[in-house]
């Protein structure tokens, strides 16, 4: 049983078509649930529940139409357009699609560049990489349900990693230079650059790909209207950035503790502890420790982002089950992974009742406490363990008998812990 459990997961095309289904029924799922009515001041208008999409596709027209971007448009979509105008134009592709061709491509795209960009990870055998995508699988499902790029971004992170492992240069470089064009934080996957020759070469390759990924918009807008956009953008974003907390290390501290710290305190107190490994040099030919950065990496832009959402979660908890395939099994590992599993992938399905994600799992921010647990210990274990790559078991799956809330959740936690622990035992 063991045996063909690991060959199910080692079977790349098996995972394949898992997530394909996925993301078709994501897309379908949206579709199906229609419209809803939505009041804006004095007026209503009613909206498709695949708000994000639609948020997307209107850019490009607008863009086109030599409008701003970063108003809102109640009688289109709710929120706003929080992306570049490049991403806009991105967008120009689905705009001559129906809603329910573009919404599924657009799920699919998301959906194969991460399972392209795992496994192109070198070093690794087809079981890791698919247990990897077996553990992040809740968390795409949840981005592929609100149409998030965060699958894309993630993707594109991991991907430029295997590219520069491989000495692509020129293609990584645009991986991560595309990531940053979506969002913004994704270039600090340029960090990964301490760890390659030719420096130079990589810094030459990103400023070509910046400049020419940069002028795309100018095909539509005259310079004058790209200066206004910019200056808008960086206003959404500076009053955006004023209000949220968000998934993330300042809504926890200022949930749990009241501490309102200023968020770029915060933020450079972060980068600074993501740095600190990164000073032994000599482990820079270690390929677990390169991982283990990617790893890092993933998790800091998501638990330092004060705009961190729930669908954002898959790019951290894809972090986690990389750092979960290289780590040893001690008890603490087992015990932060099966929080994390529980807490962050499965607190915001309909496993929790509504009353326990309302009261305690958003006010209380623990979808993001687990991720940065981990975050700590991959930090302290860069710094003080020498580590070796290992071979992971699949953890079990159990049945839980209804109980009271607190009891429920210690008696999933115990059990899952305890399995998983003899399983990684046994199995090693």
């Amino acid at each position: 049983m063991k045996s063909k459990i690991r060959s199910l997961i080692a079977d790349y095309r098996i995972i394949t078509w898992i997530y394909l289904l996925f993301a078709l029924g994501a897309s379908v799922q949206c579709i199906l649930l229609g419209s809803k009515t939505i009041q804006y001041e004095e007026f209503t208008y009613e909206h498709y529940n695949y708000n994000n999409y639609i948020i997307f596709k209107s850019s490009f027209q607008h863009l086109k139409e030599g409008k701003n971007l970063y108003k809102r448009y109640p009688q289109e979509h709710q929120d706003f357009f929080k992306y570049t105008p490049t991403f806009a134009v991105f967008f120009g592709i689905f705009s001559i699609l129906p809603n329910w061709a573009g919404l599924s491509l657009w799920t699919f795209i998301n959906c194969f560049i991460l399972l392209l960009a795992i496994y192109s990870l070198p070093q690794l055998n087809q079981y890791q990489k698919g247990l990897i995508l077996i553990i992040c699988l809740i968390e795409a499902m949840t981005s592929m349900q609100n149409q998030q790029s965060n699958l894309l971004i993630a993707g594109l992170l991991i991907l430029s990693f295997s590219l520069l492992e491989r000495k692509k240069y020129l293609i990584a470089t645009l991986c991560i230079v595309s990531s940053t064009f979506i969002k913004l934080f994704g270039i600090f996957g340029i960090v990964l650059f301490l760890f390659y020759p030719q420096k130079w070469k990589l810094a030459f390759y990103s400023i070509f790909w910046t400049l020419l990924v940069f002028s795309i918009p100018l095909f539509y807008i005259n310079l004058e209207q790209y200066r206004f956009l910019i200056h808008s953008y960086g206003n959404l974003l500076s009053d955006d950035y004023a209000i949220s907390y968000g998934f993330s290390v300042m809504g926890w501290l200022h949930s749990w503790l009241g501490i309102e710290l200023d968020k770029n305190f915060i933020i450079l107190i972060g980068a600074g502890t993501f740095l600190v490994p990164l000073i032994q040099v000599k482990k820079y030919n270690h390929y677990t420790f390169r991982l283990l950065t990617l790893s890092s990496l993933l998790i800091w832009l998501v638990i330092f982002n004060h705009r961190a959402e729930s669908a954002t979660y898959i790019i951290a908890m894809t972090g986690v089950s990389i750092w979960l395939i290289l780590s040893r099994k001690s008890k603490i590992n087992i015990l932060l992974f099966v929080n994390a599993f529980i807490l962050t992938s499965l607190s915001p399905t309909d496993i929790f009742p509504a009353s326990l994600r309302d009261e305690f799992v958003r006010p209380y921010v623990l979808k993001a406490f687990p991720c940065i647990l981990i975050w700590f210990k991959i930090i302290f274990d860069m710094v003080f363990e020498e580590r070796r790559q290992r071979k992971v078991k699949p953890l079990p799956q159990i049945k839980v008998k209804k109980q009271s809330l607190l009891t429920l959740y210690v008696g999933i936690s115990l059990h899952l812990y305890i399995l998983a622990e003899n399983t990684f035992k046994s199995l090693q």
